[in-house]
Formats: structure tokens, sequence, C-alpha cells
């Protein structure tokens, strides 16, 4: 069998990480480039200290095949094929922060035998200008599609790998598409600007169908309908679809609210008002806040109320706190004079600096222990399986529940003798 093609991999953040673990799965020598000596370190230890479920197990399994590096050198040395998969935060006008992917391209030097495969998310239209700037370097737009939580099986079970190459590189479009073949998915081969486009579309489509579950919702509650009914009816119908269907208070992480904004900002600069945006994001931010009304409605001023908010991270099964309802929650709930106590399986850590001013609890029950109320922020499992009718009701000093998710046992809840609030019920 023909030894597999070396790849190297640009910053080893959540996606570079998943990205150099999954090709070393399927037989890749792998180079993983960091700028950061420490978490270069760590990794060559085979230590992963993000939470991802597998991910961890898969960078032990292939220590030989992955060699990570903070020299950049070393990469070049060893691969043509770079997968560009550094951070583009939002700036303070809403366009992307590419000032990593320009670092990335001047680290190049002068190479002319090498591509870069650009995993980050950039605006429609930089691939198009980095090809005119380096004319003598391939590009491949190659944008991810994972979901923190369940990464490494999107990755290796996708549901298609997008490739957009234009005249100049399709040669090494079609040799990050042999990459992908033995793991099947539909491959789409297209431009570079269609291929960028394709990323920020996909991600502001899905904000917009939770968005609109959430107006549902609200509306639900006014006219005393289910919208878990609503929904699973709307789903049925093929052409909609049941995923991205859940009411809630509120989509966050690091995706959704940076390529919204971000499609919204490239509309702007060509003259475009994207008005379905601006309301897709307005829709979620309010709906953050409707649980300070729901708790408001029970307890009246919030002014030395004890709150436990249940779940950190914007998701189950990640330690991701970026741009996480918690947050914003928190936030709120000070600005009334609540007092907040937070309870999170693995995110509490990294919300820590974050959180100011609310309490983290060692467990669920130490955060529900004299509580005014109960807000369920995040789906974490164990959430479930507490012993709401016995322990909790009698550690909380008011039996409330606002269920943010839908997510437990609204009957049963009721019949220990909660209030129950959930979305659009």
């Amino acid at each position: 069998m023909a030894p597999k093609e070396p790849i190297g991999v640009i910053g080893v953040g959540w996606v570079g990480l998943c990205t150099a673990a999954c090709f070393a799965e399927l037989g890749h020598p792998v180079f993983a480039r960091d700028i950061l000596p420490e978490k270069v370190e760590s990794l060559a230890r085979g230590e992963v200290s993000m939470h991802e479920p597998g991910l961890p197990e898969l960078v032990q399994k292939n220590t030989e095949r992955l060699t990570f590096t903070t020299d950049m050198r070393h990469v070049l040395d060893n691969a043509q094929l770079l997968f560009c998969c550094v951070d583009t935060p939002p700036t303070y006008s809403g366009d992307a922060d590419l000032s990593r992917v320009e670092a990335v391209i001047a680290d190049l030097g002068d190479s002319t035998d090498h591509a870069i495969v650009m995993k980050s998310t950039v605006p429609v239209g930089t691939g198009r200008s980095i090809s005119r700037r380096r004319e003598e370097l391939g590009y491949v737009s190659n944008p991810e599609f994972l979901k923190e939580g369940s990464a490494v099986e999107d990755f290796m079970e996708p549901d298609r790998v997008v490739i957009g190459a234009n005249d100049g590189s399709e040669g090494f479009g079609d040799r990050v598409a042999t990459l992908y073949e033995p793991i099947g998915g539909e491959i789409v081969r297209t431009d570079v600007a269609s291929a960028e486009f394709i990323k920020l579309a996909s991600n502001a489509f899905l904000a917009t169908k939770i968005s609109f579950i959430n107006e549902i919702a609200n509306v639900c509650e006014e006219l005393g309908a289910d919208v878990n009914e609503v929904a699973r009816g709307m789903g049925l119908d093929d052409r909609i679809g049941p995923k991205f269907l859940r009411a809630g208070i509120g989509w966050g992480g690091s995706c959704f609210g940076k390529d919204v904004l971000s499609l919204k900002q490239l509309a702007g600069n060509t003259g475009y008002h994207f008005q379905l945006l601006t309301a897709v994001m307005e829709v979620n931010e309010l709906q953050k806040r409707r649980t300070v009304g729901k708790l408001q409605k029970h307890l009246g001023q919030l002014v030395g109320k004890q709150i436990a908010l249940l779940g950190i991270s914007f998701k189950p099964d990640t330690d991701d706190v970026r741009d996480a309802t918690s947050l914003v929650l928190a936030a709120r709930l000070h600005g009334e004079g609540a007092h907040v106590r937070a309870y999170d399986p693995v995110a509490g850590d990294r919300a820590r600096e974050l959180l100011v001013g609310t309490t983290l609890a060692g467990s669920a029950l130490e955060a529900l222990d004299g509580a005014d109320a109960a807000v369920l922020v995040t789906e974490w499992p164990e959430f479930a399986e507490l012993d709401w009718a016995g322990e909790v009701k009698a550690r909380m000093a008011t039996p409330l529940v606002v269920d943010g998710r839908n997510f437990l046992d609204r009957e049963g809840l009721r019949a220990a003798g909660f209030t129950y609030e959930g979305i659009g019920r």
C-alpha cells in the first residue's frame, strides 16, 4: 500500500486539533504547528485540555503519526498541503479579523510549492485576495462543518465535503479530495468564493431556523399552544425537517453569532441590507433575556433572590463558553440584584473569569441549595437524573424551575409540587 500524503496543520485549536487527529487516524503523517510552546509540549505528551468526546483518545492512539511543533520550517519541509485552522474573530466593525490568517501567509516566506487549504472561516473574497498577492501559492477552500460535542464523528462521517479551487489550483483541489475519499460523504467541487459562501450561508440558515422556532415558541405561550407539538408537526414535512426546531433560550457558541454577523457585514459592505439576519440576531438576544421576565412573574423583584443556573457551556458535551447564554443570563440577573450560583460538569474553570460575581458550585445540588429558582441553561443529562421530587425540592427555598431547553420532565416536576416554566409550552 502506498504511503499516505503528509499534511500540515497550522493552528492547533479545536478545529486544528480535530483535523490533525482525524487525518492521522486515516493514516496520514501530520505535522501540526502552533505558536504556543506550552500547548505544543502538552499535545506532544498526548494531553488534550479541551473537552471533546473521543478526541483525547484519538490523539493518544496516533502519537506516532502526529508531530506537534512551533517550527513552521519543519512543517514546510515535510508537507505541501497546509491546512490553515487559525481563529478569525469578529472586529468591532463586525468584519472578520484576518490578522492570524495573514500571519500564516507571511510565515510561508517565498514558498512556491505549497498550497494553503483554508479551514478557517473567512469572508467571501479572502481566497481571491490571497491568490492575487501570492500567485505562486496554491489555494484551496475547505470549510469545516464540525459540531462541538460530535466533531470526531462529524469529520469521519460527513454530510458533505466542500472543496473550492480556482484555475491554477485544481491539482491541489484534486489532492485534497483524495484525502477525504476513505470517509465518504458527497464531495462538492466548486470555486473558492462559492465554497467560502457555503459555510457562512449554512450557519446563517441554521441560526435562522432556531430563531424562527423561538419566535413561534413565544407566540405559543400567548396562545396556549405547545411548541414541542408544533415543531414535531412541522418537522415531519420533509421540506422542513426536524433538526434545529427545538425551542430554547437562544443559541450561543463561537460559530453562529460570528458567521451570522460576518455574512450580514459582508452584505452591508456591498450596499445590501440583509434584514432577515438582523432579525435573527435580535430574536436570539431577546430570547436570552425573556428568562428574567419568567422569574419576575413568579418571584417579583429579584433583589436578594438566590438563582441557580444549571449549565454554563453553550451546549452539552463541550466546555466552550464563548457567547454562552449563561454569561448573558448571569449578567442580567446580577443587574436585577439577584445572587447567582452556577454549576457545569466541565465548563466551570473556563467560565471562572467570565462569570464575575457569580458563585461557581461544585455540584448541581450545591448550586440548588437555598435557591429561590433553578434555571436549566444547558441540557446536560445529569440534570434530568437529579432527585427533583426528593433532595432537590428539600434543598430549594422555592420550588420554581425555568426549563430553558424543555429538557426536564414537566409533568413529573409539577406532580412533585414544582412551579414549572418551559419555553413555548
